[in-house]
């Protein structure tokens, strides 16, 4: 039993005094530096700015916060196709004035329509979407929950959810 004791006991001090140890050991090659490797929430030396960044150092990241998660759909759809949406929309019978933006619901009385195919076709992602016209702006409109997930007011806009024009 004394020699098992004295076992597990070497065993402990081994432990204990190499753990520390190796802690303080820093990896081979690796220098020791004061200089901050984030500043405002970006890698120093990145001079584009990213989605990592934190919205509170970045405007686009704070407006892209307030954008409701499904709209991201439509968020960077290419000018040809924000085009093709709105100049194939534009032209059809207009509802009532609602003043809607990105993730506003529209009342039950607000009649959506199906989009034409030849959207479908050029912009696929407009799939099993409904529109709305409303002064002179092309809702497209989740049929599911009625919420609006993007307007289109001229062949290059679209808005955000803060309600401020993206590119």
């Amino acid at each position: 039993m004394s020699s098992e004791f004295l076992r597990l006991a070497a065993i402990l001090f081994a432990l204990a005094v190499s753990v520390p140890a190796a802690f303080a050991q820093a990896p081979q090659g690796a220098q020791s530096t004061s200089e901050p490797v984030f500043v405002n929430g970006r890698l120093v030396g990145m001079t584009q700015e990213t989605e990592t960044v934190p919205a509170k150092f970045s405007e686009k990241n704070a407006a892209d916060d307030k954008l409701i998660i499904i709209a991201y759909t439509f968020k960077a759809l290419p000018d040809d196709q924000r085009q093709a949406i709105y100049e194939g929309l534009k032209g059809e019978p207009p509802v009532e004035n609602v003043g809607a933006e990105i993730g506003t619901e529209l009342p039950a009385a607000i009649e959506l329509r199906a989009l034409p195919a030849q959207i479908v076709r050029q912009v696929p992602q407009t799939q099993g979407y409904q529109f709305a016209v409303s002064d002179h702006r092309v809702l497209l409109v989740a049929p599911a929950n009625r919420i609006v997930v993007a307007v289109f007011s001229s062949p290059s806009d679209v808005t955000t959810g803060a309600g401020e024009r993206v590119r």
